[in-house]
């Protein structure tokens, strides 16, 4: 069964002086942006008030995190069939609303119990239709120019990731922490909606184009100024029989781990090593800033690089950064660690989507990437709650960042290991 475009974007896209997939990347990174009110780093300035109103443990808080990235492990593989037939908009659309209601919702808090309905809902959408709608159209309208698309994708996300804490912190200075989910959950209904419904094409052949915008298939030498390498093309089935599917899984269980758990509990080790909050959040942000740095120099990357190279250069990043997070003493400190930690995130962000896509295909890139999307999600629900436990534990997140420096260093070899299948 196929899906077939909306009118209005078909029309637009035959009318349009430029390659329509611009105007579809323009969509994406709108929804990018509005995804970003349920990510760890959003929550972890909420962390603290969240504390002291309540009463609740670190752990707790982590457990919604991981909780919701379980849900979205369990609807990953169906989220992601559905996408190969019916497109991102019917996917990004239902995550945008859904979401951005939760997170009005949560400004009315009144137990954990409710905090773990809204929050599970909107984190389950961040993990799942929200990665596979943006990275889905993303591949499904580029190849040759896929590394700088998906760095364009990416780098509006981070966008959200810096504006998202900072008017959350800025609103909870003037008013309180109820009026910071009302801010963010206004944000990602205006940023994310509209656009994503009226624009988005669920791929180029369906209005008559070809991907990357050259005016009809070319050879393996390139036309129209493109370079087109030919494309995989495996099936779910065929793709779980290869190594390379197994070796990226790994990488992937190895360092979303370190990317959640430290963006979660950043905020709150910072303060307890004695910097003031309000420096806190722009050292947030400077993680947020960094990881777009890391997006936008993965867009410049040779497009015949292997991936794995970079890959692994990513795990060195998130080796490094926690090792020196053990021991900060001055923010000179903290804001060092927390970019070193943001180029890493940056990197995983952006090449793990290309690599799925450049190892695997277009035609099955969302029944592939679901069920890898399943061991990404779990790996995230992991990092917090390891951080959370093992700061309860031990009253501090030394031990965990340990823990996490060494999962970088196993992701190194994955990633060298981890060769393109036959």
């Amino acid at each position: 069964m196929t899906i077939a475009a909306p009118r209005l974007p078909a029309a637009l896209a035959a009318r349009t002086p430029f390659f329509y997939g611009w105007a579809v990347l323009a969509c994406l990174c709108c929804a990018g942006f509005a995804r970003q009110g349920p990510a760890v780093s959003t929550l972890s300035v909420f962390v603290e008030p969240l504390t002291r109103d309540f009463g609740w443990s670190r752990t707790a808080l982590s457990g919604a995190v991981s909780l919701g990235g379980i849900l979205a492990a369990i609807i990953s593989p169906r989220i992601g069939v559905f996408l190969d037939r019916a497109g991102s908009r019917l996917v990004l659309c239902y995550a945008v609303l859904t979401t951005g209601v939760a997170l009005l919702a949560l400004s009315l808090t009144s137990s954990l119990a409710m905090f773990y309905v809204l929050f599970c809902v909107a984190r389950m959408n961040w993990a799942s239709p929200f990665e596979l709608g943006i990275y889905g159209a993303v591949n499904n309208w580029f190849v040759a120019r896929r590394q700088f698309a998906t760095s364009v994708a990416t780098l509006a996300q981070m966008a959200g990731l810096v504006t998202m804490p900072i008017l959350a912190e800025l609103a909870m200075l003037r008013w309180s922490w109820r009026a910071g989910w009302l801010v963010i959950g206004a944000l990602t209904l205006v940023v994310g909606f509209l656009p994503t419904w009226l624009l988005l094409v669920r791929r180029p052949e369906d209005v008559g184009l070809h991907p990357d915008g050259v005016k009809h298939e070319p050879d393996a030498s390139g036309s129209a100024g493109v370079v087109r390498e030919p494309e995989p093309d495996f099936t779910r089935a065929q793709a779980l029989r290869t190594p390379a599917f197994w070796l990226m899984l790994a990488y992937t269980a190895l360092v979303y781990p370190i990317q959640a758990g430290i963006s979660l509990h950043m905020a709150p080790h910072l303060i307890e090593h004695g910097i003031d909050p309000a420096i806190v959040a722009t050292i947030v942000s400077t993680y947020s800033l960094m990881s777009a740095a890391a997006s936008l120099a993965c867009g410049f990357l040779p497009r015949r690089l292997p991936i794995r190279y970079p890959m692994a250069a990513i795990g060195v990043f998130l080796t490094v950064s926690p090792l020196l997070m053990r021991g900060i003493t001055s923010p000179a400190e903290a804001y060092l660690a927390a970019a070193l930690f943001g180029f890493g995130v940056g990197g995983i962000l952006t090449l793990l989507p290309i690599a799925w896509a450049d190892y695997f295909g277009r035609a099955s890139f969302g029944a592939i990437r679901g069920v890898a999307l399943s061991a990404q999600v779990v790996s995230q629900a992991v990092g917090p709650m390891v951080s959370g436990a093992l700061r309860d534990w031990t009253g501090d997140y030394r031990l965990s960042l340990t823990v996490f420096a060494m999962f970088g260093a196993l992701s190194v070899v994955a990633a060298l290991c981890s060769r393109p299948p036959r």
